[in-house]
């Protein structure tokens, strides 16, 4: 012989064998690395440096998205005679984002409340409707928050009014906004 080493069958068995157990080892050490490593990302006084102008902003921003997409859902869905079945889909759309907006403050250490508000939207209403024989469409209505106007026999959503109240840690504010559709 020349130096050379030959190994069994048996022998490669139990060199697999040895090979799997090593790693199984090495990943049961692996484990609590992991959890520590997670743990160190870990921001459990997240709130504590919110401040509520730049979440009132964040709100306001969530807010138009969900005021557009319900109101996409609904445009040309509803003829005039239909109105307030048409603000009636309107709230139901707008429901969930709405709930989902106030849940996700939550996670962040704020409590945001959104409530419906009437006065801002007729005050809207009041400056941006066009009124007499010069109007381009039908006339403007406001149903509680929510103004729409007759377009073509259909009902066109322009505006909802909403409260914001925000609470954090260190400060509370609210703000009553008017979100545009169609102006």
């Amino acid at each position: 012989m020349t130096g050379e080493c030959r190994l069994t069958a048996g022998q490669f068995d139990e060199r697999g064998q040895l090979v799997l157990v090593a790693a199984a080892v090495l990943a049961l050490a692996l484990v609590p690395m992991a959890f520590a490593y997670l743990q160190l990302g870990y921001h459990g006084d997240v709130g504590a440096d919110v401040e509520a102008e730049t979440e009132l902003g964040d709100t306001e921003r969530s807010l138009e998205r969900a005021v557009e997409h319900a109101s996409g859902e609904i445009d040309g869905e509803y003829s005039w005679n239909r109105r307030e079945a048409a603000v009636e889909g309107f709230r139901d759309l707008l429901e969930d984002d709405l709930d989902t907006i106030e849940r996700l403050g939550h996670t962040e250490g704020v409590v945001i409340e959104i409530a419906s508000a009437a006065e801002p939207a007729s005050a809207w209403q009041a400056e941006t409707c066009p009124s007499g024989p010069m109007r381009s469409f039908g006339p403007c209505e406001r149903i509680d928050n929510v103004v729409v106007q007759e377009r073509a026999d259909e009902t066109a959503l322009l505006a909802a009014g909403f409260e914001l109240r925000l609470a954090t840690p260190d400060d509370e504010a609210t703000v009553e906004v008017v979100v545009v559709v169609f102006a």
